[in-house]
């Protein structure tokens, strides 16, 4: 594991308690009918990447979804786990080991904002590979154009910053068809809107190469 991940995870880890009360109440309803409207199937089989305490494993579970959870931090696996009753896998966005071809659709809700820029397009590839043809992922990410350390009370989160025009280019260079992209929270102006949310698809690939 990079070091980077290793003082995120840590950080996450000693605020795990006060993360659920502080975000269980978010309301990401856009993007999780997003995510639903765009899926090959529904009720279909989710990938909550990233999923913390547990908040939208609930919510997608309520729906009839299949659903695994992924996540770094022991704590919120732990938490995840016992709120949802769902499977949920411990792993860093670096080093994944996800079965290939197996979920309708993949949330990523302010989750790969602490992937470096440098590995973006590497693990949407390897998110690419675990859904099926024409399977949806909906990806949520603050705006900005940095990356590095944010200091906070308890340590440390590296987190990495995109515009559309910056993140775009890495979507579809992972094999990703770009449907839509939007900004939150909906209803202010485009400056007051922290984050970016792109909803994408994948192709079928074998089709791809059958008629290239």
């Amino acid at each position: 594991m990079e070091q980077h991940e290793k003082i995120t995870i840590a950080e996450y880890q000693a605020t795990a308690a006060a993360f659920k009360s502080g975000t269980w109440d978010h309301d990401v309803s856009q993007n999780r009918d997003t995510l639903v409207a765009a899926m090959p199937r529904n009720p279909g089989k989710i990938l909550d990447l990233g999923c913390g305490p547990g908040r939208d494993l609930v919510y997608f579970k309520e729906q009839g979804h299949r659903v695994v959870g992924l996540d770094a931090t022991p704590a919120f696996v732990e938490m995840a786990q016992q709120v949802s009753g769902c499977p949920v896998l411990q792993q860093s966005f670096l080093s994944l080991e996800l079965p290939e071809q197996s979920f309708d659709g993949i949330f990523a809700n302010a989750s790969l904002i602490h992937v470096p820029h440098a590995e973006m397009v590497r693990v949407l590839k390897d998110l690419r590979a675990a859904l099926v043809p024409q399977g949806a992922i909906v990806m949520s990410m603050g705006r900005g154009e940095g990356e590095g350390f944010v200091t906070r009370p308890t340590g440390y989160r590296y987190v990495s910053g995109w515009e559309y025009e910056t993140l775009a280019p890495c979507v579809e260079q992972a094999g990703f068809k770009i449907l839509q992209h939007y900004y939150r929270p909906p209803g202010l102006p485009r400056q007051n809107q922290a984050w970016l949310v792109i909803v994408a698809l994948k192709g079928d690939q074998s089709l791809s190469n059958s008629l290239s």
